[in-house]
């Protein structure tokens, strides 16, 4: 794992690091999967904020920081704005079509069961 090197600085596991069992674990959570969902939905960086949870704010940070320690998601800072983007790059090179597929099932489970 990169180690920060400032307060402002986020670590983030490398390419190598990435685990299948981590990412898998990640995106098992609900919450967590609807990050990802939203995050490839907007395929660019966006601010925690953009991304509306109906959790307390700890859960929330919570939940981001599962998503960034396991390798799925990027996060840096942009003034105060704490900016998230989707590893996609990575995690296709490391897992090819597991995001898509996971991102297709997702989509049908949610038109099926009428939740977000």
């Amino acid at each position: 794992m990169t180690t920060a090197t400032s307060p402002r600085e986020l670590a983030h596991p490398a390419r190598d690091e990435i685990r299948l069992e981590g990412v898998l674990h990640a995106l098992s959570d609900p919450m967590r999967l609807r990050v990802v969902r939203e995050l490839a939905a907007a395929g660019c960086e966006v601010a925690c904020s953009y991304i509306d949870l109906p959790v307390t704010k700890s859960t929330s940070t919570h939940h981001f920081r599962v998503l960034r320690e396991s390798g799925v998601i990027r996060q840096t800072y942009q003034g105060t704005a704490k900016m998230n983007g989707l590893r996609r790059t990575d995690l296709d090179a490391l897992f090819p079509g597991l995001l898509d597929t996971l991102l297709a099932a997702a989509e049908s489970q949610a038109a099926r069961l009428g939740t977000p």
